[in-house]
């Protein structure tokens, strides 16, 4: 345990923001997860979930969870799913 007051605060905030980054992780797995469920399954909102999809992780790459690079890459993916699809 730190000693130092604002050491202790420290701890705090990072336990604070590791719960909201774990939240923003989970969530963007669910919505991706829902997104490749659209394509392969060819459901009517396939194009909205894969929107949704790529608004959260360009949100997600802003905050810094995601490399920028990783998060061109997710959205090539499932861009290319979709276009495959017609």
């Amino acid at each position: 345990m730190p000693n130092i007051k604002s050491a202790k605060k420290r701890v705090k905030v990072i336990a604070t923001k590791t719960q909201q980054n774990k939240a923003t992780r989970s969530y963007l797995k669910t919505v991706l997860k829902k997104a490749d469920v659209a394509l392969s399954t060819g459901a009517e909102d396939k194009e909205e979930a894969v929107k949704l999809a790529i608004k959260k992780i360009d949100q997600a790459a802003a905050k810094g969870l995601l490399h920028k690079n990783c998060a061109a890459r997710k959205k090539s993916k499932l861009a290319s799913k979709l276009n495959a699809i017609g």
